[in-house]
């Protein structure tokens, strides 16, 4: 990220924390909340509770529709994981209370998701953001991400199984099809041999090379094909979240520090840690993964999350080496 690219992007994230007004991190940045009614064996509630997305304050479009406030060039934006992530949260409400008004708002995400589902360059079907954005490496408008598609489809298997509306399955059919194919082909799968002559299978939220195998946005995206499998029994589905989970469990070191989490892998000398939100959504997330799968190891690995949260001299540390990261790199 040259100099220029760097000060916009601290111009934003102050914008973001301090200006008037909401920006696109009012939706993402909740307390993160493990959803106790939700169930590893049906395709039921949503695994988090996203309470405060159900009911963002930001701001909408005509429609009802769910647009983020990225400030500066950028502007007011639809963001398909934030259509999702609110569809999902008023899918649970509704699920919680009956309540017929938030079924529709559910309905309004799971029809905008349908209806822009669009082509990639493959003739894979998508949710593009039409928006630049400076990760690593500039990505450049239209990008699409392997986060979006597992979430989406999460929202239209619900939503299917509830309506009985075979758009919304045929919609999370073609989704789907991107999670199942390596970037390369179109999809947002990446393979790769470990050092111990093991394939690891990762779903990647950014799309860059090499890939960084951002922590949340693997296991969100793991959730979409899990939900797939349970709504169809699907072989492909089965393998490559089995495989997802292997490559969880034997990466899970390389992504603790010994006193925090790290947010990727970012291949830089300097390690990209967690900030404080995605050091909670980990722990949540293994905890989850932990329900889902039955494996125990998920939750020990959140237990030790957990506790360097406690140490204050931990928090401050992670505060510090965040910052210094993001000077230096991105």
């Amino acid at each position: 990220m040259s100099l220029t690219t760097r000060v916009h992007y601290y111009r934003r994230i102050f914008r973001a924390y301090f200006a008037s007004g909401k920006s696109q991190l009012t939706f993402w940045h909740e307390a993160p909340e493990i959803n106790p009614r939700a169930t590893a064996n049906q395709l039921g509630e949503y695994y988090m509770l996203f309470r405060e997305k159900a009911d963002y304050a930001g701001h909408y479009d005509a429609a009802g529709i769910p647009m983020l406030d990225y400030h500066g060039v950028i502007g007011l934006q639809y963001n398909p994981i934030a259509v999702a992530q609110w569809g999902l949260a008023n899918y649970n409400r509704f699920c919680e209370t009956g309540d017929e008004g938030r079924w529709q708002k559910t309905l309004k995400a799971a029809d905008w998701l349908t209806a822009n589902l669009e082509q990639n360059t493959h003739g894979l079907w998508v949710w593009n953001h039409h928006f630049d954005w400076d990760y690593r490496d500039t990505l450049r408008a239209p990008w699409y991400s392997g986060l979006a598609q597992g979430q989406g489809v999460s929202l239209l298997l619900r939503v299917h199984a509830r309506s009985e509306d075979e758009k919304y399955q045929r919609a999370a059919d073609k989704a789907f099809v991107a999670l199942t194919r390596p970037i390369a082909e179109g999809g947002v799968l990446f393979e790769i041999l470990s050092e111990n002559n093991e394939k690891n299978l990762w779903i990647e939220e950014y799309l860059v090379d090499p890939p960084t195998h951002i922590l949340n946005g693997f296991i969100w995206a793991l959730w979409g094909v899990f939900d797939y499998w349970l709504a169809h029994a699907d072989a492909s589905a089965k393998s490559i979240f089995d495989r997802g989970i292997e490559t969880l469990v034997r990466n899970l070191v390389r992504f603790d520090t010994g006193y925090w989490s790290l947010y990727e892998q970012s291949g830089t000398r300097l390690k990209m840690l967690a900030s404080p939100f995605y050091h909670q959504l980990h722990i949540v997330q293994l905890r989850v993964m932990s329900k889902v799968t039955g494996d125990a190891r998920f939750a020990t690995v959140a237990e030790r999350w957990e506790g360097y949260a406690l140490h204050r001299s931990n928090r401050t540390r992670a505060l510090v080496e965040k910052s210094i990261f993001k000077l230096l790199y991105y």
